[in-house]
This record gives structure tokens, sequence and C-alpha cells, in this order.
């Protein structure tokens, strides 16, 4: 997964990871976040904030993207408004026909 990924971002304590994104990226004017997860023990802190306006910036940096696109539960819609992200509508076509 990694090796196709534009970049990642990792949080620590000292050696322990306790946050983790990763930025796909399709080729063109598109990135997308992936996997966006804190430790529960470490959560509330701001570490997930900091791991997505980083990821953001490397982005940005990378030159040539126009978009960063996330998914998530409706639960982080708050999360993801701070962060800058604007809801917009989406589909999803379920692709595996065996999952309920």
């Amino acid at each position: 997964m990694l090796e196709r990924s534009l970049t990642w971002i990792t949080a620590h304590d000292v050696d322990t990871l306790v946050g983790f994104v990763n930025v796909a990226w399709d080729g063109g004017v598109h990135a997308f976040l992936l996997d966006t997860t804190v430790h529960p023990a470490y959560q509330r802190r701001g570490i997930g904030m900091q791991l997505v306006q980083r990821a953001a910036a490397a982005a940005r940096a990378h030159g040539g993207l126009e978009w960063l696109h996330v998914d998530f539960e409706p639960h982080l819609t708050d999360f993801y408004a701070a962060c800058g992200f604007t809801p917009t509508p989406a589909g999803l076509l379920r692709l595996a026909s065996n999952v309920p």
C-alpha cells in the first residue's frame, strides 16, 4: 500500500507509533487521505489534526495537486470540518457482492 502513496505522516511518543495518515494519489490532480488514526490513549490532544494538516501541506508541496479528498463516518464530521474540509455529495458503489 505505501508504495502507491504520495506520502504518509506518522506521530510518535518517543519510539511508540501513536498516529498515522496515508496520502494516496491518483497520478493527476487528486490526493486522498486514507487510514487517519490516532491510538485511543492519545486522542483529543490535537495529534489527529496535526497529522491531517501535515498531510495537506505535503500534498500542496508536491505541486500540481488541486484536491485533497477524505471519506469519513458521520461522527467525524466536526473533526474534518475543523481541519478545513467542506462536505460534498459523493457516490459509493459496493464492489463485493458477498459483503452486507
